[in-house]
């Protein structure tokens, strides 16, 4: 610490900045505050103990006004000047004289006098911005100096040599600055010119809103399930804006001062080495300060980067609690951190304090932070609360503000894992009771074959007589019932039983799953929901996510947000794949009251897109490929087959005659589970290998040799599957000579001939080889080039992410996220899209996908719809709009038993992805027109819509944004801009009908007569008529021939009804002529009528909701 500075100074004439802003430094605590110093000096020899020097300032409003009032009081023993000073710093200049008077005083001697002082500071300092003060200034200080100095040598208006330093008496007080836009506006005492007035007045009280900026960081305000994978949430921050802010930082760059505050709930402690807690990664890929992670033991690692460039770790000797919520407090101040750990009353448990000699380096810019795990580390298992990050300042437990932001979510996750506690113990204790009379049993028959075979083969050990009480037996009865049905001699279930609790949750999970998809299951969610809490306690979190789809859409059940969180985290922190995307989607929207965070997105995100990579190298557990499959496309739904359906059955009958491409199809969809066909890899390497060896097709050669090479449901044989490889490859085909590559680099270490090969592929066009080559530059072993290169690696997996290679999509997606290289500026929103389009093809989704789509095919409504809800609140856009659409058909049964607005809430989301259909723009631009329920009518957001929809190519988008103009509205300029429609065009509704019209039939198929070619001929067609209406000549002549030919014809009449009429009747018909002559107005009439309509830009109508906007052709 250092001591205490002395009074700040009124600079000299010759002032040094620098030294005047350390000394203000020193002051600012006491800014605002009355500051009354006062220093008497006299000379020696003539002191006089009764009358000494002084001087005080008294100000009422101490804040810098224009003819501020202060009140000067001082004594004076010889003649003397007393002076008074303003000083201003501003954020550019320092120590700037504002304000500066002096007076003369040489009779007032031995007396003390007061004297009014008006001070006035310049215009930019204390009024707004008007028309002729264009930039007021943001004081940060001002400080009054005032001292007195003998008169005894120079004159009053000669130059004084004594300043505020040499005074004989001095003092000074603070003056509060004031904002700028709580200033007065200047009166100016002239007259504006008209317009300048005007001008002025329309943006006299527009206020800008400055961002405050502070040191203090929320890094996390929401809960984050970390399940322990490589996986985590990555935090970059940026230099201050505030240039003091950023002086500070830099200066304190190898004298580190920081806080970091870290809200923990722990699941276990690190399985293995170190757990990743919070840590910063340097460009260099290289832990730097700080780096904080879990042991085996739950003590805490910090580990620092120092100054000299080597690191330094140390060790608590307190271990972090489990099962409790409890803040994690870290302080670096120089060489000395301080450790604590605080519970939730916010009392210390535990402190420990570590001093070093050695100077950290510390430089929060230069990389990034990552919280749980990373590609270096993983996770902890736990669920993290908020944290905060105070950049700059070290402060002491009492001082950090990190609240407990959700305290309800937190009390409920202690609450399930309490419960948990007690389901898991009776499972415990069931097994090792059976266990027990199972060995008694076995020592009574040990001798005895008869009772051999019957403990072989009669009915499993039970126990019939329950040690626990009756409260616990009615509490958790299905649980019992459960417990008795199932065998616990199996030889795969451990000794500690670890596998019992998770097989027991299995069993009750698709005992539930089946209840729930039978003909009438959702009528039996009610029952259903207690046997998925206890699944969820014994670890099988597919039952976790039923639970949190339930709750947070009304399943059969209230709506319930907050269990829908908690299930959502459990879920997610089990690993659950569907829940972990629920997560990602909803972070990634911010919807159902989940913050938009894309950090926290693609923590999520990416940790199911790592799986996706992995899922596929396996042909194990519950996967199935996603495909795109849309229940309105008919020729899809068609294509969808079994093992005993139409089209597999001929693809078979192909392939055995020996067809090359229907082996390839029939081996694809058994070994992918493609097309409605169960997975079989199997049947599907049969194929593969017939295929290989009869019709010589190089992708099936190709496809078998992966196969061989990988032992994937065949034994491994590495040398048929190179003389594979080979053949495909001398056969041209791109993926076989990028497996020639794989196999040198793998097998033979030789990665010369393996970038040969590779470089081959990658100039055919293959995704695979362009990603090797890049894993060849990043591992620095790429042939002729020394070292890592990871620029020219990051090209290659770019290269290969655009050709849909996951592994190369996933390198990119992090690179956007960390912003760590140089041709990949952070971008969290690419980062999460690209993570969320790897996520999405994951096989376990894909899985969840076709049951509801084979159900759908067979009509078992129930489990349809809740299989497509499962599948879309994972935030897949495919599912949500087919989910939409059964309610659509459906509409009875979403109403039953969905709480939410089905068609509404799933075709909004559909809209919002990256990737919706051009329909679902269409479904919701109708819902806007016409207004959907209780959603009311926007004909704005209506007209985006459709606008989006005709940008994806859909001619009817361009219809309806013609029928609205047709309704006599109009579409905004910025609509029209989107579309890429010439400006010329905004004003005229004639030229823009025919621009949609035209821009209708071009995106429709011109091969037949569709809506749109027929609108485009009927516009033409009235164009037409208008022009010869409009036309004054033709106009006269037209109806000159019509008269011309109503006379003759009213003639021709007459002369025929005289001479067909008897002899006795000679007078005509009085009525005739006033008819025709009728008739010829009517006919007039009609066309002004029809000529002023369509001169009138084609009419004013209302929307009328009896004829469809939307016309299906």
């Amino acid at each position: 610490m250092r001591p205490p500075a002395e009074p700040p100074a009124a600079p000299r004439r010759r002032r040094s900045p620098v030294l005047f802003l350390l000394l203000l430094t020193n002051f600012l605590p006491s800014f605002g505050k009355e500051t009354l110093r006062t220093t008497a000096v006299t000379p020696q020899l003539e002191q006089n103990m009764d009358y000494v020097d002084f001087i005080h300032l008294n100000i009422l409003e101490k804040k810098v006004l224009n003819n501020s009032e202060v009140s000067v009081q001082y004594l004076c023993s010889k003649p003397c000047i007393v002076n008074l000073e303003a000083v201003a710093s501003s954020e550019f200049r320092t120590g700037v004289p504002v304000y500066r008077r002096r007076w003369k005083d040489e009779k007032n001697l031995y007396v003390s006098t007061t004297r009014q002082v008006h001070l006035k500071f310049p215009s930019i300092m204390v009024y707004r911005d008007d028309y002729i003060i264009r930039n007021s200034i943001i004081v940060h200080s001002v400080i009054l100096y005032a001292w007195i100095s003998h008169n005894t040598v120079s004159s009053y208006g000669a130059e004084q040599n004594e300043d505020y330093q040499d005074a004989v008496a001095k003092n000074y007080t603070f003056l509060e600055a004031v904002p700028p836009f709580e200033r007065p506006y200047k009166d100016h005492k002239v007259c504006l010119q008209w317009g300048a007035d005007y001008l002025w007045m329309l943006q006299a009280n527009r206020i800008p809103q400055c961002p405050h900026e502070s040191d203090g960081v929320q890094v996390l305000d929401f809960i984050y399930a970390s399940s322990g994978e490589k996986t985590g949430i990555v935090k970059k921050f940026e230099q201050f804006e505030n240039r003091e802010l950023e002086t500070v930082r830099q200066h304190q760059i190898d004298y580190p001062m920081f806080t970091v505050s870290i809200w923990l709930y722990l699941l276990h402690h690190c399985e293995k080495d170190l757990c990743g807690i919070l840590y910063f990664i340097d460009p260099k890929e290289m832990y730097s300060t700080p780096a904080i992670f879990l042991n085996e033991e739950g003590y805490v690692h910090v580990q620092m980067h120092l100054m000299r460039g080597d690191d330094l770790a140390v060790k608590t000797s307190f271990s972090l609690p489990l099962k409790q919520w409890f803040r994690l407090d870290l302080s670096f101040k120089g060489g000395q951190i301080e450790v604590s750990s605080v519970g939730k009353n916010l009392r210390r448990h535990h402190h420990q304090s570590f001093i070093f000699r050695e100077d950290f380096y510390y430089d929060d810019t230069a990389g990034y932070f990552v919280l749980g795990g990373s590609g270096y580390v993983n996770g902890i298992e736990a669920f993290f609360g908020p944290v905060k990050y105070y950049r700059l300042n070290v402060l002491e437990t009492e001082q950090i503000s990190n609240p407990l932001h959700d305290k309800e979510a937190m009390e409920q996750i202690e609450l399930y894992y309490e419960r948990c506690m007690d389901i898991q113990e009776i499972v415990y204790e069931y097994r090792d009771i059976v266990k027990q009379g199972e060995k008694a049993q076995r020592n009574c028959y040990y001798e005895n074959y008869y009772l051999e075979l019957i403990h072989k083969y009669g009915e499993k050990s039970k126990c019939d007589a329950f040690m626990w009480g009756r409260e616990v037996r009615e509490k958790y009865h299905s649980l019992f019932k459960l417990l008795q049905e199932m065998d616990f001699s199996a030889p795969d279930v451990l000794e500690d039983g670890s596998d019992t609790v998770l097989e027991v949750g299995q069993r009750i999970f698709e005992k539930v799953a089946k209840s729930l998809s039978s003909a009438d299951g959702l009528s039996n969610m009610g029952s259903s929901v207690p046997l998925l809490v206890d699944s969820s306690c014994c670890g099988y979190h597919k039952a976790s996510y039923f639970l949190a789809v339930i709750f947070e859409t009304g399943l059969g059940v209230p709506v319930d947000r907050a269990k829908g969180l908690l299930y959502s985290l459990i879920g997610a922190q089990g690993n659950e794949r569907l829940a972990v995307m629920n997560l990602g989607y909803k972070h990634y929207q911010g919807i159902n009251n989940y913050p938009l965070d894309l950090e926290l997105s693609y923590a999520y995100y990416s940790n199911i897109a790592i799986k996706t990579s992995l899922d596929q190298h396996t042909i194990k557990g519950e996967q199935a490929f996603v495909e795109t499959i849309r229940l309105m496309d008919d020729e899809l739904l068609k294509a969808q087959t079994k093992e005993n359906g139409d089209v597999f059955m001929w693809l078979k009958h192909e392939a055995t005659r020996g067809n090359a491409a229907a082996q390839q199809r029939l081996a694809q969809m058994l070994f992918w589970g493609q097309q409605g066909v169960a997975k079989n890899p199997e049947a599907a390497i049969e194929w593969y290998a017939k295929g290989a060896t009869e019709t010589e097709d190089p992708v099936l050669i190709y496809d078998y040799a992966i196969v061989l090479f990988k032992g994937q449901g065949v034994k491994k044989n590495t040398k048929l599957a190179l003389e594979l490889m080979k053949k495909a490859a001398a056969k041209g085909l791109p993926q076989a000579v990028n497996g020639l590559g794989w196999y040198y680099h793998n097998f033979r270490r030789d990665y010369r001939k393996a970038a040969k090969q590779w470089l081959i592929a990658e100039e055919l066009g293959n995704p695979d080889a362009s990603y090797n080559l890049g894993v060849l530059y990043l591992d620095g072993i790429y042939p002729g080039v020394s070292g890592r290169n990871q620029t020219v690696a990051a090209h290659y997996f770019y290269k290969a992410a655009q050709g849909g290679h996951i592994e190369g999509t996933l390198r990119c997606s992090l690179y956007y996220i960390t912003g760590n290289m140089e041709d990949f500026p952070r971008d969290p929103e690419k980062a999460v899209i690209w993570a969320k389009h790897i996520a999405e093809k994951n096989g376990y989704l894909g899985h969840v996908i076709r049951k509801a789509l084979n159900a759908y095919l067979e009509l078992s409504w129930h489990e349809a719809l809740l299989h497509y809800v499962l599948a879309a609140e994972t935030g897949i856009e495919v599912s949500q709009s087919n989910l939409a659409h059964i309610c659509e058909e459906r509409p009875d049964l979403a109403r039953k038993y969905l709480a939410t607005d089905c068609v509404w809430r799933y075709y909004n989301f559909s809209v919002s992805q990256v990737n919706a259909p051009s329909f679902a723009y269409l479904k919701m631009g109708d819902f806007y027109y016409y207004g959907y329920q209780n959603q009311s009518k926007d004909l704005e957001l209506s007209m985006r819509m459709y606008a989006q929809a005709a940008l994806e190519g859909d001619s009817q988008g361009f219809f309806n944004l013609a029928l609205v103009i047709e309704e006599g509205n109009s579409i905004p300029s910025y609509i029209l801009d989107h579309l890429g429609i010439d400006q010329a065009l905004h004003s005229s509704n004639t030229s823009l009908l025919q621009e949609l019209y035209y821009r209708c039939w071009n995106n429709s198929n011109q091969e037949s007569i569709s809506p749109c070619s027929l609108a485009l001929l009927y516009f033409y067609m009235r164009v037409f008529w208008n022009n010869i209406l409009q036309s004054t000549l033709i106009y006269f002549m037209g109806t000159f021939l019509v008269s011309i030919l109503v006379a003759f014809a009213v003639q021709y009449f007459q002369s025929w009804s005289a001479h067909n009429s008897p002899a006795t009747r000679s007078e005509p018909l009085s009525d005739e002529p006033s008819s025709s002559g009728n008739r010829n107005e009517d006919a007039a009439r009609l066309v002004q009528q029809d000529e002023s309509t369509f001169s009138s830009d084609l009419g004013q109508q209302e929307p009328n909701p009896q004829n469809p906007l939307v016309v299906r052709s």
